[in-house]
């Protein structure tokens, strides 16, 4: 018998999921680890005052992404970065590439252990898998931590906001990923940490939010069919 989506009476088709506070545990400033590389190829004598200020850039663009829901892209982070501090970020940060792997850059990020077991319960019955954040790296830095931690094959499509031009809770990057997984969107549960971004976004669109409950999202969904603590617990939810 095909599983139905929790909270509704439709056929459930297909899992997706938020990134950041979800498939792995929230992190503050997530680019901290690349703004150090490029501060110390600037001027290292200045170099926690300079990644003082990319951290303020950065947060500043962050809000005014969640006020617009307009995507914004690395490149446009590093320009705008470059011409309020009248530093050339953009060729510290690619000079850095050039000498530190990826892993060197983000050594906070870490999919969570039950992501694993949980994705691969999903796809064992049946079920497609999606992933959708709001993100401003390119594809393949995200990709290879996917793939570091054994996430890549059991997505079977990965949507990042830096590739289309509207963010969560903007429909489009829902109605996108289901479209790229060939589901309805009535017929998928979005798993997020975020009220407003995840489930209220998911909801909108017709998909039921199922809500990761974490403590740096403030305020809690109306939205949601079910809350979890954890990704283990989400295969019960789903009726696996």
């Amino acid at each position: 018998m095909a599983l139905a989506v929790p909270g509704g009476d439709g056929p459930l088709e297909a899992v997706i999921f938020d990134w950041g506070g979800t498939l792995i545990p929230h992190v503050d400033d997530e680019l901290i680890d690349m703004w150090r590389l490029a501060a110390e190829q600037l001027d290292p004598s200045r170099a926690e005052e300079i990644v003082e200020a990319l951290v303020t850039v950065e947060r500043a663009s962050w809000v005014r992404t969640h006020g617009s829901q307009r995507s914004a892209r690395l490149m446009d982070l590093m320009l705008t970065a470059g011409d309020e501090l009248d530093l050339d970020v953009a060729g510290a940060v690619l000079g850095a590439a050039g000498q530190r792997p990826l892993s060197e850059w983000a050594t906070s990020i870490s999919h969570r252990a039950d992501a694993v077991p949980v994705l691969r319960a999903i796809r064992g019955a049946g079920l497609k898998v999606g992933m959708v954040t709001n993100t401003r790296w390119p594809r393949a830095f995200h990709q290879q931590f996917l793939e570091a931690d054994g996430l890549a094959e059991l997505i079977d499509h990965v949507l990042y906001t830096s590739e289309i031009d509207w963010v969560k809770p903007h429909p489009q990057p829902f109605v996108t990923v289901a479209k790229r997984l060939r589901v309805a969107v009535d017929g998928c549960v979005f798993v997020g940490d975020r009220p407003i971004n995840d489930m209220q976004g998911a909801s909108e669109v017709g998909m039921a939010a199922v809500w990761l409950a974490g403590d740096h999202a403030p305020g809690e969904p109306d939205t949601a069919v079910a809350t979890i603590k954890s990704l283990a617990e989400l295969p019960a939810v789903l009726g696996l």
